[in-house]
């Protein structure tokens, strides 16, 4: 259930390169994070993949999740380029942003 949602949320069609990375990195921590600790961690990184695959060509950030899953099962292992959990934080104009006056 949490792998149908995963794609759901990431399936939001074309978006630019650096959202896509982001959200398919999210993605892929979203799904990962809710794995059963027994789970047999190739096993289910190539369902996800399979269940996945369909939305490639429609949107980049699934995609991403898809690259994610490859190369998580890939030999020799290699670490992934993943978003540091407590990256320093930056504003992006707030208020005055989203309202045009930036």
């Amino acid at each position: 259930m949490l792998l149908e949602r995963t794609i759901i949320q990431l399936d939001i069609g074309p978006v630019s390169a650096a959202t896509a990375q982001q959200l398919g990195q999210l993605g892929y921590l979203q799904w990962l994070g809710g794995l059963p600790g027994a789970a047999d961690y190739r096993a289910e990184a190539l369902r996800a993949y399979a269940m996945a695959t369909p939305f490639i060509r429609v949107s980049p950030a699934v995609a991403v999740f898809c690259d994610l899953l490859v190369a998580s099962v890939q030999m020799p292992p290699r670490a992934l380029d993943l978003p540091a959990p407590f990256a320093a934080r930056h504003r992006r104009g707030g208020a005055l942003a989203r309202r045009g006056l930036r």
